[in-house]
């Protein structure tokens, strides 16, 4: 197979550098994106410099003002996100047709066949010049080496993983930073005696797949920096979707409301990126004692809107789930896809 040359963008504290672009006034100052006057809700995200203060996304809101009582806190405003967002791909495709946005703000670029070096200096020199805003770029033969590149030198990082180097750099980097290993899987591999990515290049790959299956064998293959997944230029007709699986289990409910609103526009900016529209939307849930459940609703009008995505999927976590056990495992899909002008057969149903 011949290299491939794949760039990973993801733009620094995207929605706190948006506001900040915005208003000068902030520049400096630790923002903080989330909320409201009552302080209830959790952090969405947060300046570099609140993060210094501990503050984190999916933290609650009261916890965040004892941490940062110099925060400034602002609402999320996602028709503005959204919007930059688009200009930031707008400036993706100068360089490429091979593009797979992951969320609002990052994504990854197949430039195979041209300068990657060339090309990724270009697209961070056009946000900059362009947007007045950062990301952090890596640059690697696949996904999981440039995804990997671009988290090391946040913010403003620009990082080359070469092929060659490549099994040694991860070696002694922890298990956790292996596509594919949450809370979950880490516990489990911990157990097994691997703690580091080194630990699991040396381990039997056949002791691995009997454990865990066919993940087993991929997790293997991403430790010696092997990664052959096409970079997605079409999502799939069937279903996308995005979930979590918590480090510790939770019973807040804002927090999981908070999940969804963040999983709810990252699809909706897949759909629109696509141009499908979603007549299907399911909650999954994983509770603490490994039980699942998922429950749907199925429009009467379909949609990519964020705001619709987001209501009926908060309507159905809070009205078709019991919360009488804890909560590891949070996930929202949205299916059923039609193109905007293909007919639509009314109907609404709940299961």
């Amino acid at each position: 197979m011949n290299s491939r040359s794949i760039i990973h963008v993801d733009m620094d504290a995207f929605y706190a550098s948006v506001e900040e672009r915005d208003n000068p006034s902030l520049k400096g100052k630790p923002i903080i994106i989330g909320g409201n006057l009552k302080n209830r809700g959790v952090v969405t995200t947060a300046s570099y410099e609140a993060r210094k203060y501990g503050v984190h996304s999916a933290m609650a809101i009261y916890k965040a003002k004892k941490l940062c009582p110099e925060g400034i806190f602002l609402p999320v405003n996602m028709i503005k996100y959204k919007e930059v967002s688009k200009e930031v791909h707008n400036i993706f495709r100068r360089y490429s047709k091979i593009i797979e946005p992951i969320s609002i703000d990052e994504a990854f670029i197949d430039v195979t066949g041209k300068n990657p070096l060339f090309v990724a200096q270009n697209i961070k020199r056009d946000i900059k010049n362009e947007l007045n805003l950062t990301a952090s770029i890596g640059i690697s033969v696949n996904k999981f080496l440039a995804k990997l590149a671009s988290d090391l030198e946040k913010p403003d990082g620009f990082t080359i993983i070469d092929q060659e180097e490549a099994i040694d750099f991860l070696k002694s980097l922890p298990i956790r930073k292996l596509w594919g290993v949450g809370p979950k899987t880490e516990k489990e591999l911990h157990r097994m005696g691997i703690y580091t990515i080194g630990d699991l290049q040396n381990y039997d790959i056949k002791v691995l797949t009997d454990r865990f299956g066919k993940k087993g064998r991929e997790l293997f293959y991403f430790s010696k920096g092997i990664d052959n997944r096409p970079v997605k230029i079409d999502i799939t007709t069937q279903s996308i979707g995005e979930e979590e699986t918590f480090r510790e289990d939770i019973s807040d409910i804002e927090i999981l409301d908070h999940k969804l609103k963040e999983y709810s526009l990252n699809l909706s900016y897949k759909l629109e990126y696509k141009g499908y529209l979603t007549k299907t939307i399911t909650v999954k849930v994983k509770y603490e004692d490994f039980s699942i459940e998922t429950k749907s609703s199925t429009l009467y009008i379909p949609t990519d809107d964020y705001l619709v995505i987001y209501n009926i999927s908060s309507n159905i976590l809070k009205n078709k789930f019991e919360f009488n056990k804890k909560i590891r495992l949070l996930g929202l899909t949205v299916s059923n896809f039609i193109y905007p002008d293909d007919p639509v057969q009314l109907s609404f149903h709940s299961k």
